[in-house]
């Protein structure tokens, strides 16, 4: 790939040449560690979330607890699977895991197959254990667009004959996914295809350009749904009605708010106790700020941060252009769920159903997360010769 100055309206990150010779190494070990971590966090603060909620609807008491570790198990054994295999792979199956996705988003939507939880018709029963299409998507999109952005480099310029296709199909894909509905999947999907194709070298001005063609869309979606609506209303007053539309939120605030600096104590929280909805996945942030406080809700976001930066670094570092695609998609994706998240359960951004990577409840989420994170430490076993690239390899840091 050849290097481009930055433009006034497209952003060419000067990658090397794909001709330069790569060596195979081991895999980025602080990228693997912090993984580790997190998920091991996110162990202790589901059982603490849930505990009470599961003895009392199921009598066990670590009912989510040990389906929580299931999955993470069978994850990990997927990550280091994905580890291993040559992350090439994935170009050449991006069309048929596209493919396949499409299909099970539209299975989702037939009333038999389907199964509906708290009004959305979202997860896929397939045995003893359900499974969500829609976390499946974030990933297949990163993973589409990787590469297409690596088959079209120099043609994404273009609108219609480079931006448009790929448009195109993540927004059947998008739609698919808002029929369910569920909207905050497809903001993801959105922000990280913004991102991807942006860093790709696609025109700002063509991307502003679709931004403000779809704002009237969505502001259409959340005026004509009326829980939607309901959600953005609660968002600019939640304690307008602390007891009804704005409780969940506003139990968030007295969350955060009882923990002060350290907490009140891991396993001493009082909102998980049939106050705060959802402390296990959604808002498990929250638990956290309570129990372990600003110092330990800061030590996980700079997990989080130290994560997504050394996607970032993977990127710089990364031989073949579809590996670059590929981590920067994966980065992107990872933190842009991050700050949603925190967003929802700090007030900063309207209640969405979106979970914390590798730390909320839900086995979807995690495997998807694992599997990602798999492939991030694919990338990283194929660099430049252990250098990071100029410019924008030493910009994210080099070890």
């Amino acid at each position: 790939m050849s290097r481009r100055s930055i433009g006034a309206s497209t952003l060419a990150l000067p990658w090397p040449s794909s001709g330069e010779r790569g060596r195979r190494t081991g895999v980025d070990g602080s990228v693997l560690a912090v993984t580790v971590v997190l998920a091991l966090i996110g162990l202790v603060m589901v059982f603490s979330a849930s505990a009470v909620v599961a003895g009392n609807r199921f009598h066990d008491s670590i009912y989510f607890l040990k389906r929580q570790l299931a999955w993470l198990l069978f994850g990990f054994l997927l990550l280091q699977v994905v580890s291993r295999l040559d992350y090439t792979v994935w170009r050449r199956m991006a069309l048929p895991i596209l493919g396949l996705t499409a299909v099970l988003l539209v299975l989702v939507l037939i009333p038999s197959l389907g199964v509906v939880a708290k009004g959305a018709r979202r997860w896929l029963r397939l045995g003893l254990v359900s499974v969500q299409p829609a976390e499946m998507v974030k990933l297949v999109v990163v993973i589409y667009l990787a590469a297409y952005l690596t088959k079209k480099a120099e043609m994404v310029r273009e609108f219609g004959a480079g931006l448009l296709p790929p448009l195109i199909i993540v927004g059947v894909l998008a739609g698919l996914v808002l029929l369910q509905p569920d909207l905050g999947t497809v903001v993801v999907i959105g922000l990280v295809t913004f991102g991807l194709l942006f860093l790709g070298g696609a025109r700002l001005s063509h991307l502003l350009g679709l931004v403000l063609a779809a704002l009237p869309l969505g502001a259409m979606l959340i005026l004509e749904s009326p829980y939607r609506r309901l959600r953005l209303m609660t968002f600019l007053a939640p304690w307008k009605d602390p007891a009804d539309a704005g409780f969940q939120v506003t139990q968030s605030f007295l969350a955060f708010g009882s923990g002060g600096l350290f907490g009140v104590g891991l396993g001493e929280g009082k909102q998980k106790l049939f106050f705060l909805p959802e402390a296990h996945t959604d808002f498990v942030l929250a638990l956290v700020g309570e129990e372990l406080g600003l110092a330990g809700t800061t030590a996980i976001m700079v997990l989080y941060a130290v994560l997504v930066l050394k996607g970032f670094q993977i990127a710089g570092r990364a031989r073949e252009p579809f590996g670059r695609h590929l981590a920067l998609g994966i980065a992107l994706l990872i933190g842009v769920q991050v700050l949603i998240n925190a967003g929802v359960v700090t007030g900063l951004l309207p209640t969405k159903g979106l979970t914390l990577p590798l730390v909320s409840y839900g086995g979807s989420s995690l495997l998807v997360s694992l599997v990602a994170i798999g492939i991030l430490l694919s990338v990283s076993r194929d660099r430049q010769g252990g250098r990071a690239s100029s410019g924008y390899g030493r910009g994210i840091g080099a070890r």
